[in-house]
């Protein structure tokens, strides 16, 4: 909630409407979720607002709950390995504390 809070409010509002859609369709297209290859099951939700491009990794519980675990604003092509390290981190905290 703290990324999204510092966010724009026109990135908060494409964040909102991407989240919705990604709960509302059979087939979210990758555009919006993607899977990320060599992970546990981390998928990344992206957003584009202009030129700005914005990630949040998430991940399913029972394979119907989304949980977003952490945000970042990305500025190069490749996502930071630090990012990915953290989420996977998340992940396990969050089902070791279920």
């Amino acid at each position: 909630m703290d990324f999204f809070r510092k966010l724009k409010p026109e990135v908060q509002k494409k964040f909102n409407w991407t989240l919705k859609l990604i709960g509302t369709v059979d087939r979210v297209p990758t555009k919006f979720l993607e899977h990320m290859k060599g992970t546990s099951g981390i998928y990344e939700v992206r957003v584009e607002v202009g030129t700005d491009i914005y990630r949040v990794f998430s991940f399913f519980d029972e394979g119907k709950l989304i949980i977003l675990i952490n945000g970042f604003q990305k500025k190069s092509q490749k996502t930071p390995k630090s990012q990915i390290e953290l989420a996977e981190k998340l992940k396990k905290q969050y089902f070791d504390e279920k």
